[in-house]
């Protein structure tokens, strides 16, 4: 039997072992058949997939993403890239084709505006409803806490402005 303090432990060394087994996933994400020769359209072509999400996974890039459509994307990419096109041209043919969604950071823009104000909305929503309700909370509890006996012969007193009445003893 193990002891409790061993639990821990034991718990860690498991998720690091997953960690470290997962690991390499990510990184064999692109095949060795869809690197470009020249190294310097090779890199334009991972920096251009690397703001490019992947229609699958969706909050990966496409070159993180081992999706079968992801690959087909990153070599669409290399395609163009050798071709000649420019960052800008590729990454426009393929919002042409899926929209603002492909790009990791959509553009602030009228059709996007949703995208980047519901966050703040939302965060702006839930404060107020916890300070409408912790108002309601204080109000109502002070509403319906009865005075006692000497609370309500010390406030008549006081409405009174009797100068005999007796003062809280601090």
């Amino acid at each position: 039997m193990t002891s409790p303090r061993a639990l821990p432990r034991r718990l860690g060394a498991a998720v690091l072992a997953l960690a470290l087994t997962l690991a390499p996933v990510a990184a064999l994400a692109v095949q060795p058949n869809e690197v470009l020769a020249d190294p310097a359209q090779e890199a334009r072509a991972r920096e251009i997939s690397e703001n490019l999400r992947c229609l699958v996974c969706q909050n990966q890039s496409i070159d993180d993403s081992n999706a079968d459509l992801a690959r087909e994307l990153r070599l669409l990419v290399r395609e163009q890239v050798a071709a000649g096109k420019t960052n800008a041209q590729v990454t426009d043919y393929l919002v042409s084709r899926y929209g603002d969604f492909i790009l990791l950071k959509p553009p602030v823009n009228a059709r996007t505006a949703i995208l980047w104000i519901a966050p703040f909305a939302t965060l702006a929503f839930a404060a107020a409803m916890v300070w409408a309700r912790a108002r309601r909370r204080l109000v109502s509890a002070a509403a319906s806490a009865p005075l006692s006996e000497e609370e309500r012969r010390r406030l008549d007193a006081a409405l009174k402005c009797d100068p005999a009445a007796e003062r809280p003893k601090t």
